[in-house]
């Protein structure tokens, strides 16, 4: 059973926003056993949507379509499927009484006629009814092919999924199980490790594959299986796991889930009852980011100091000069005394401390581009460690970040 995926509006093609709701669409559909054979992005345009609609249903056998459902006159999504299918447009009492609502509770403004006529669905269409927004989804039917089509807003697209679209689809077909897992490593790069395991790849059964997914300081190993027998999938992929592990026991890092690494964490500590907070530099306060983004974060993540330049270190963390001086600001004293200072100043369990020369330049530093030391500290003892992690700063940056997190995690894991 496949799928594509064809969003619409020039907005995407552009590059004025992202295109996030393919990756949702795909995800949730692989969760039912769905594969997505391609992602379209395509021009509110007329002709370049009905190209891709017949291409689409010789490639696939569910269609999903957003973007394109809005008010104004660049939202064409619904006359091109009038005409696709030969239809013609018509009014939803129940599409206009739900526009209505909003705007009673929400808007409280009269309703133009360019909102009314969101009201408008081709004939032949099922409305799946759209509770957080006025454009409704429309699901219909061509050669056995199905054509869904959801609102480009994420949230509203978001709820018809899981609202429709995912049980209509589980009623209407008996889909394959579909199993991944993904094992985190760090510290080795992605030729060397294929290189240790391959003779374990080499003899997968052929209903499972391996996909390497390199990142900053990390790869990650997802292995994947699809088959109709739910049972031989799980025992399949449970026998590889276990021979996989004492094969990579030294640079493993744990499963990971839907969540990151940082919200990992935050759940260990939050469990712990213990707090944490960050002193960086190089990293420019991307640690303290990423912690911030979480929901929740503040009941375990107290604070940073973003101290980038050398005076900061002496004024805010309190930093002396002398120790500055003597080991320069790129080191191992010194990022120790960073991480320090920030677990007295914010008075938790952890800190984390950055000091490095992301580049292009030495600045106040004599250490070579993409030197990088990274320090955790807890009220029994602080370390650190020194990494070079190349000459391109965005890449510098990204790895100390991700070092930083796999060093706390893993100080975290031995309580």
């Amino acid at each position: 059973m496949q799928a594509e995926i064809i969003t619409i509006g020039d907005e995407i093609l552009i590059g004025q926003i992202v295109d996030t709701n393919s990756a949702f669409i795909s995800k949730e559909l692989n969760k039912i056993g769905v594969s997505v054979y391609q992602i379209t992005s395509v021009q509110d345009d007329k002709e370049h949507i009905l190209k891709s609609l017949r291409e689409a249903e010789e490639n696939a056998d569910i269609i999903i379509i957003t973007g394109g459902l809005g008010p104004t006159k660049d939202d064409i999504t619904k006359r091109t499927l009038a005409e696709y299918f030969n239809d013609t447009l018509i009014q939803s009492d129940a599409v206009l009484k739900n526009i209505e609502h909003l705007w009673e509770v929400y808007i409280k403004k009269p309703l133009a006629q360019v909102n009314i006529d969101q009201a408008l669905v081709p004939s032949k269409c099922a409305v799946l009814m759209n509770k957080y927004g006025s454009a409704p989804g429309m699901w219909l039917e061509k050669n056995n092919k199905f054509f869904i089509s959801l609102p480009g807003v994420p949230y509203e697209m978001k709820a018809l999924m899981y609202d429709e679209v995912i049980p209509r689809l589980r009623k209407t077909y008996e889909f394959p199980y579909i199993k991944h897992v993904t094992l985190l490593t760090y510290g080795m790069g992605e030729s060397s490790l294929a290189a240790k395991i391959e003779d374990w790849e080499d003899n997968l059964p052929s209903f499972m594959k391996l996909a390497y997914l390199p990142g900053l300081g990390r790869v990650r190993l997802r292995l994947s299986a699809k088959a109709m027998s739910k049972e031989s999938v799980e025992t399949e992929m449970q026998k590889q796991i276990d021979a996989l592990l004492p094969q990579i026991e030294d640079i493993f890092a744990g499963f990971e889930t839907d969540e990151s690494i940082e919200a990992l964490i935050g759940k260990q500590l939050t469990h712990l009852q213990k707090t944490v907070a960050t002193a960086e530099s190089c990293t420019g306060g991307k640690i303290a980011e990423s912690f911030a983004a979480i929901p929740g974060a503040s009941n375990y993540f107290k604070g940073s100091v973003v101290s980038y330049a050398t005076e900061a270190k002496i004024n805010v963390l309190g930093i002396s000069k002398e120790l500055i001086d003597e080991h320069s600001v790129v080191s191992k004293p010194v990022v120790e005394a960073m991480a320090e200072s920030a677990l007295k100043l914010f008075n938790t369990d952890y800190a984390i401390a950055t000091t490095g020369n992301a580049g292009p330049d030495k600045g106040d530093s004599d250490a070579d581009v993409g030197t990088v030391f990274i320090a955790i500290a807890t009220k029994q003892t602080v370390f650190s460690e020194e990494f070079n992690f190349g000459n391109h700063r965005t890449k510098v940056i990204g790895k100390a970040v991700s070092k930083a997190f796999e060093m706390l995690q893993k100080e975290i894991l031995k309580k």
